[in-house]
């Protein structure tokens, strides 16, 4: 199997198996219905992906990577804050009349600050220490803005990136106040191994470890028998993922810039409820 599935699996067995249900609260997130939508969850998972070794796609369910990675340029690369900007639908309940998700996500990246270099958005930062000074302990990004969370749609659930050098390898740390494990848990991997890779590339590096920190990793009540089923199913082995490597400059990578070669995996059509 695949490593990817091997953590995904793991994770969701353990919140099954040993997580707290919150049933006796009050929660903000609800279903469609209007009723409350109740998860069962552990706090604290940690898991490592080696992207010299694997690249972390699950197969024991069907994952659209190039959607995926439309997403994180949405972010990342076009810095914007609007649905019409994106190629998917996954963020169409949290957008208003004009399109808007408010001040989240690549608003906060498109943000400049000052630095003694000169002025910088947080992505921009993060390329020019790469090149300059990947000796740094500081290089990484917060999309967590306490002054603007009130005009917000959702506050940010991936919501810092640290990067790290060590030799020639480019390492990362995720971090994530709060992961759907079934909506996003291998979306998010997928994006993140790909953003640090894109990131490694233009800095002339290598690619190393992604470490993925959940504060909270919840699976809604509603999902609980469609994650029954889908870690019940037999994973393959991982697909070959190559990017373009003519690519030097981060923001002509578009998601045709990678290439995703001998993935077999496991259809899943029921359609997945998301609570808002």
């Amino acid at each position: 199997m695949s490593y990817a599935d091997r953590v995904f699996i793991e994770n969701c067995k353990e919140i099954l198996t040993h997580g707290v249900w919150d049933t006796d609260r009050e929660v903000r997130p609800r279903w469609e219905d209007g009723s409350p939508a109740h998860t069962i969850k552990k706090f604290g998972i940690v898991n490592r992906y080696d992207l010299r070794e694997e690249f972390p796609i699950i197969t024991v369910r069907r994952q659209y990577f190039k959607s995926a990675v439309d997403e994180l340029l949405w972010i990342w690369q076009k810095k914007s804050n609007n649905i019409h900007d994106l190629g998917s639908h996954v963020w169409d309940a949290w957008a208003d009349e004009t399109g808007s998700i408010g001040k989240a996500y690549g608003y906060q990246l498109a943000v400049k600050h000052h630095y003694k270099e000169g002025d910088m958005d947080q992505v921009d930062r993060v390329l020019w220490q790469l090149k300059n000074d990947p000796a740094s302990r500081r290089i990484l990004t917060n999309l967590y803005t306490f002054a603007d969370l009130s005009e917000m749609a959702l506050y940010p659930c991936a919501y810092s990136m640290t990067f790290n050098v060590s030799g020639n390898v480019l390492n990362g740390i995720l971090n994530q106040r709060s992961q759907d494990m079934l909506a996003a848990n291998g979306w998010n991997v997928m994006q993140y191994a790909a953003l640090l890779w894109m990131m490694a590339q233009v800095s002339g590096l290598q690619a190393g470890e992604l470490v993925h920190v959940i504060a909270d990793a919840h699976i809604y009540d509603r999902h609980v028998p469609m994650i029954e089923k889908i870690i019940a199913n037999e994973p393959f082995e991982a697909p070959k993922v190559t990017l373009d490597p003519s690519v030097t400059d981060f923001y002509a990578f578009t998601k045709n810039s990678f290439t995703v070669e001998n993935y077999r995996y496991h259809e899943f059509n029921e359609k997945i409820p998301v609570a808002v």
